[in-house]
């Protein structure tokens, strides 16, 4: 299944993505009489199994997509950690020294967008970066698992553009947090896909691109700690969950400007594209 939030009537609300069009879950409970949660963030809370089955919205009214707005999938998370350096080419891109450990950071939920919405580049930084990533959505609240048991706790997939103030992180690695944490350095959506669509999220590639160019392109399968890891490290640092997301890391960043068109592909589960603004014009770079 492929869920995803749109703007309807003056509000975001939770709906289905489908080959025919998007089914609004508010649609589905008129339907059917049901009283499922038309946030999506309340349905990931309340569990996804109940809403899987198909014939839930077989008979719904398909909206056309093209008609739609779409929104980040949902705007307050509990936590969103982030990934540093989780492909060896991108610590070479930064000449860091590579990571024993997952190099693991969070962001709060003040700098979230949605697919469309402008990465607006502050005064205070004259080199920002965009980052393509594989987020991570947790399902069920987890407390030390294993890495075996980790993606059952996974409700599923979606793209991400991650944003870094490149000049403050590297004056000092202790600013990552600041670097991170601007407002509009985090969009995600447009679809959340669930586990059942991925056969293999090893074999998933993940592109940052920038104006219609491929700047770099890596598969999940080399990453030094796929999603899996990922989920079990951090479950065992604080209990995870639903809605949480783990931003995996990037195969490249890419230095983005006013005007530009940054852009997340991963194959499978579609295109996040976010323009670009420089907040104060006066203090683009060169």
């Amino acid at each position: 299944m492929r869920l995803c939030t749109v703007m309807h009537e003056g509000r975001e609300q939770a709906a289905v993505a489908l080959p025919h069009g998007v089914v609004l879950v508010a649609d589905i409970n008129a339907r059917l009489g049901r009283a499922w949660p038309t946030d999506l963030f309340a349905l990931i809370t309340q569990g996804l199994s109940e809403a899987l089955a198909a014939d839930a919205f077989a008979t719904a009214r398909y909206r056309d997509p093209a008609t739609l707005r779409y929104g980040p999938l949902y705007r307050h998370p509990r936590k969103i950690w982030g990934i540093g350096l989780n492909y060896r080419d991108h610590a070479a891109d930064l000449n860091a020294v590579y990571p024993d450990e997952p190099a693991s950071f969070i962001k709060g939920d003040h700098t979230i967008i949605g697919p469309g919405d402008t990465i607006e580049l502050p005064p205070e930084s004259q080199r920002v970066t965009a980052e393509a990533e594989l987020g991570v959505i947790i399902g069920r609240t987890c407390r030390r698992v294993s890495e075996d048991q980790a993606l059952d706790f996974v409700a599923g997939y979606c793209l991400i553009l991650d944003m870094t103030a490149e000049d403050i992180l590297q004056k000092n690695p202790r600013y990552l947090t600041r670097s991170k944490n601007f407002d509009t350095f985090f969009s995600f959506g447009p679809q959340l896909v669930t586990r059942d669509e991925v056969a293999d999220v090893l074999k998933l590639e993940v592109g940052t691109w920038n104006n219609g160019r491929l700047h770099r392109a890596n598969v999940v399968a080399n990453m030094q700690f796929p999603p899996a890891y990922l989920v079990a490290f951090h479950s065992h640092v604080m209990t995870l969950h639903p809605g949480d997301i783990i931003s995996t890391g990037t195969p490249g960043a890419v230095v983005i400007e006013d005007g530009d068109k940054a852009e997340c592909r991963i194959e499978g589960l579609g295109e996040l594209v976010n323009p670009v603004r420089r907040t104060n014009p006066a203090a683009r770079r060169g």
